[in-house]
């Protein structure tokens, strides 16, 4: 099961640098006039596999998430993560996070491209084998990513990492660890154009 998740995780790695390569390519005769959006919020979904910690067991599952934005750059992510498919003796996890975000794209990256920093906080929930028993605990969660804008509304999430640290786990502390992919939907205005008509 570990050999799986390495397989995955090295194939969401080598398909996040394809996009970003020909993303790059397609805009580099295109220089965007402007650095980004203002405020906005945008809802998204998307799909998700992990390397559990508890029994060395990797769950699949889905997860929504919602980024609220004050800047372009800067913003709150909060999202939830159902752990419930690939999985045996009936263990699932959930998560319940929310925390802020930033944007970390250089300068000589195009503006459709959109790396991005999270440290988020709340709620990982496990379920014991067999329905034994259900814990939630107090969970740390660091990530990072790659977004690419699809015109004004749309943005594929091509990867998301995160590093999960339940530090209070019966047990001792536990590291579940995984990827995320997906697709968001702007809810509030588009993004302004400059006055070229360009991004």
């Amino acid at each position: 099961m570990v050999m799986t998740l390495r397989s995955t995780i090295a194939g969401w790695i080598l398909f996040g640098l394809a996009s970003l390569i020909a993303s790059a390519s397609l805009h580099a005769q295109d220089r965007p006039t402007v650095s980004g959006p203002g405020g906005y919020v945008a809802v998204g979904g998307g799909a998700s596999v992990f390397q559990a910690d508890y029994g060395q067991r990797d769950l699949g599952g889905a997860m929504l998430y919602a980024d609220a934005n004050l800047t372009w750059r800067y913003g709150l992510e909060a999202e939830a993560r159902y752990l419930n498919h690939h999985t045996d003796e009936d263990v699932t996890e959930t998560n319940y996070f929310i925390g802020p975000r930033a944007v970390v794209r250089p300068r000589f990256v195009p503006s459709p491209i959109q790396p991005y920093v999270k440290l988020l906080v709340g709620a990982g929930k496990i379920q014991f084998p067999f329905d034994y028993a259900q814990g939630t605990f107090f969970t740390l969660a660091p990530g990072a990513g790659l977004d690419i804008a699809l015109g004004s509304r749309l943005k594929i999430r091509v990867i998301d990492f995160e590093y999960q640290s339940w530090t209070s786990f019966n047990y001792g502390p536990m590291h579940p660890y995984g990827l995320s992919a997906g697709l968001s939907f702007r809810l509030n205005g588009a993004f302004k154009r400059a006055r070229t008509g360009r991004w």
